[in-house]
């Protein structure tokens, strides 16, 4: 009950209000590089600097997460680069840096191997890797390795040669890359291991082996650039809803331009079976529209003249016009992009540790395979060719790409899956808190109610008529984005009353609001905000006797005096009963957190048959959770600014997504489709995807044990120690993948 600048909180209270959006799916960050010099992103989000002009690119050529490490080298190297970062899920390159550096940025990334392209000029189309590009290497290997094996058994010196030729051919692009590692500060790459293996099995006579161990590695790259672009597909479709194209409307003259060129205010046409470029209102008087890639509701939508539609929506029937209401860069979609960025900074403990653990355990591995070839000659006068050939072997079972791909390949599976069903994860480490949620918490209007109360009932406490009432009240209101003030003014458009102009509008902070109307100060308070004996005795009983039915009572006052009661009910959400039955039959504890009056809050409590705790103001809430996690993980599950305090002091926050935009980015989760039943999905998800990481955890350490002890018996060799590395990244990813069908 506000200004149009502000918004009421639960009991009545008014805050700032920004411009609400719809924020919808997103799509996993990128499996982390499984290399120890090549990390995709910092072990904690690395702020921006304050200062320095800020660049951003799209990026092509980027086929595994190792790559975005490489690019980070490159242009960390530039003297007036302050910061860079490569998010691998957008295919996006930000620097920031003291001085115009995009000349010598591009320069440096494309001596890496890759390009760019300037985000601030019209988009070109970028060229996709052709089969024979990203396979020919693999090919034209496993096509030497036949052919060698083949002369071998024909001539056993000249296939000792081929062997050695292939070997020499697979091992220049891999030691290659290893060198521009080490020159960037990263000497111990998978690229380095795989280099001094293949060389030294050459020197010691295995030939065959070498050529074996680098056909194996290659095979291996192929496979986590598969599972990367299959975590990057859903973003790629996401980038594709917003066409390249928008035919604006000016004077009744169709012009085709930028999306990048509209404004808030301008119109624009999208003929049938287009999308919208922007976030925009419906102008036309009734269209169909598909939101199934936002929403992931299959079934079109009817909208109606006025009704707010996001960019990537597709006109279904019709051609309509629109009114452009988003700023470039600020449309649903791009709102999704930067929290994929965002979330891509949130890693998961685990991923966290396992990345920190692989830093040591490489060089770890490096010393003990050269400790394992030297020393039983030196030491104990055995043959120098077994043990050289036992260290080799031991340095790739040593490898440990299984092993840290292990946690963000579940991860990345597991917040695509989640994005097919309309939940928003922001990243590895909300996904692995959700695991341990032992309650949640819900704020009562628009999270466990539809957030649309009608008045029920309007009480005249004075010599004035109910319409007076009405009218007055909805002066005060209108303007206001909160469902109670919508509904007062909307009860007062289906009156047909006259609404007089109010002035002065303020907010009672806690209570309600007051402005000026013919006059005379009026305002709307909570029954429970009121000084103590202002309401009579009659008055309180009428109050108490709507509150015994549900709904939530507001007081109006002119000059500080009673004059009328309004009563309104906000109904429950029609999944409301089962998802919350559905989060007790997973032994989750359910309470209700509100600022609106015990009355009303016991009454849907009751409904839902869930503990409650009524009348909070948001410090409360803060203070409430806070007792709750002191018992165990708590999840926080609201959708207005004054619900933000609490979702962040929760383990968890979870927004709805009609919520509001604080809500949203305060949230580490949002329910994007607005269903609650996606609560007990999100959590299922998540104790699948513990188990899955613990799963490959299991699979990269146990087939590392296993050749470990089959390589100092002499059982096992080269070639075997790859495949094993290999099988083992093939099996996890294997694994991880199995939860894009989780249910």
């Amino acid at each position: 009950m506000h200004q149009p600048t502000s918004r009421r909180d639960r009991n009545g209270g008014l805050q700032p209000a920004p411009v609400i959006g719809k924020i919808s799916a997103i799509v996993a960050p990128a499996p982390d590089c499984c290399t120890q010099g090549a990390c995709c992103a910092s072990e904690t989000p690395r702020p921006a600097p304050d200062t320095g002009d800020s660049y951003s690119w799209q990026i092509t050529g980027m086929d595994c997460p190792a790559c975005a490490r490489k690019i980070e080298n490159a242009v960390a190297r530039l003297a007036a680069v302050n910061d860079v970062r490569v998010l691998f899920a957008t295919q996006k390159l930000a620097v920031s840096a003291s001085e115009d550096v995009r000349s010598e940025v591009e320069e440096a990334v494309g001596r890496a191997g890759f390009s760019l392209h300037r985000n601030d000029t019209p988009r070109t189309e970028a060229k996709t890797p052709g089969f024979w590009q990203e396979n020919g290497l693999l090919i034209l290997l496993a096509v030497l390795m036949t052919a060698s094996w083949l002369i071998e058994q024909v001539d056993a010196q000249a296939g000792y040669i081929a062997f050695i030729v292939t070997t020499l051919v697979g091992v220049f692009p891999v030691a290659r890359n290893a060198l521009r590692l080490m020159r960037s500060g990263a000497p111990f790459s998978i690229e380095t291991l795989m280099s001094v293996a293949a060389v030294g099995a050459l020197f010691i006579g295995a030939t065959a082996e070498a050529a074996m161990v680098l056909l194996l590695f290659m095979l291996g790259e192929r496979l986590e650039a598969f599972a990367a672009g299959r975590a990057r597909r859903g973003i790629t479709a996401l980038m594709a809803l917003q066409p390249e194209n928008a035919v604006r409307i000016r004077h009744e003259t169709r012009e085709v331009v930028s999306p990048a060129a509209l404004r808030p205010g301008d119109i624009i046409e999208v003929a049938p079976g287009s999308r919208l470029p922007t976030d925009a209102k419906l102008l036309s008087p009734f269209a169909s529209f598909d939101e199934s890639a936002l929403t992931g509701e299959s079934v079109p939508v009817d909208r109606r003249q006025g009704e707010r539609l996001t960019a990537g929506s597709l006109s279904i029937d019709r051609q309509v016009r629109l009114e452009v209401t988003s700023q470039p860069g600020e449309s649903a979609i791009d709102r999704i992009l930067h929290l994929i960025e965002e979330a891509e900074t949130r890693r998961a403990p685990i991923e966290r540790f396992l990345d920190r653990f692989s830093r040591i355990y490489t060089p770890m591995i490096m010393a003990l395979s050269l400790l394992a070839a030297v020393i039983p000659p030196l030491l104990f006068a055995a043959a120098w060719q077994p043990w050289i050939y036992k260290g080799l072997t031991l340095l790739l079972i040593g490898c440990p790409c299984a092993l840290v791909i292990s946690t963000p390949a579940a991860i990345t599976s597991a917040l695509a899956a989640a994005t097919r069903r309309g939940a928003l994860i922001k990243g590895g480490a909300a996904l692995e808190s959700l695991n341990g949620i032992g309650t949640v918490a819900f704020d009562k209007t628009g999270t466990l109610t539809a957030g649309k109360p009608q008045v029920m009932a309007v009480v005249a406490l004075a010599n004035i008529s109910e319409t007076e009432i009405l009218a007055n009240a909805a002066a005060i209101e209108t303007g206001s984005t909160h469902p109670l003030a919508q509904a007062i003014v909307a009860r007062a458009q289906a009156s047909e009353l006259k609404v007089p102009a109010a002035s002065d509008l303020h907010a009672l902070p806690g209570s309600g609001i007051e402005g000026f109307v013919s006059g005379y100060k009026l305002s709307l308070i909570a029954p429970s905000r009121l000084e103590a004996n202002l309401l009579q005795a009659e008055a309180l009983e009428r109050v108490i006797a709507l509150e015994s039915t549900g709904q939530t009572v507001v007081v109006l006052l002119k000059e500080g005096n009673p004059t009328g009661l309004i009563g309104l009910r906000d109904n429950l959400r029609e999944d409301a009963r089962a998802a919350l039955a559905e989060l007790k039959a997973m032994n989750i504890d359910c309470i209700m957190l509100t600022g609106d009056n015990a009355r009303a809050a016991a009454v849907i409590a009751g409904e839902l048959g869930i503990a409650h705790r009524a009348g909070l103001l948001p410090a409360e809430k803060v203070a409430a959770i806070a007792e709750l996690n002191q018992k165990t993980p708590v999840a926080m599950v609201g959708d207005g600014i004054n619900d933000a305090p609490a979702m962040k002091a929760a383990t968890i926050g979870i927004a709805m997504g009609s919520g509001s935009d604080v809500a949203l980015e305060t949230a580490d989760a949002a329910l994007t489709h607005n269903r609650l039943g996606g609560l007990a999905a999100m959590i299922r998800l998540s104790r699948a995807t513990h188990v899955n990481i613990r799963q490959n955890v299991a699979i990269a350490l146990g087939l590392k044990a296993v050749f470990l002890l089959t390589t100092l018996l002499g059982i096992t060799g080269l070639w075997l120690a790859v495949l094993a590395d290999s099988g083992a990244t093939a099996l996890v990813t294997a694994n991880a993948l199995r939860l894009l069908r989780q249910k």
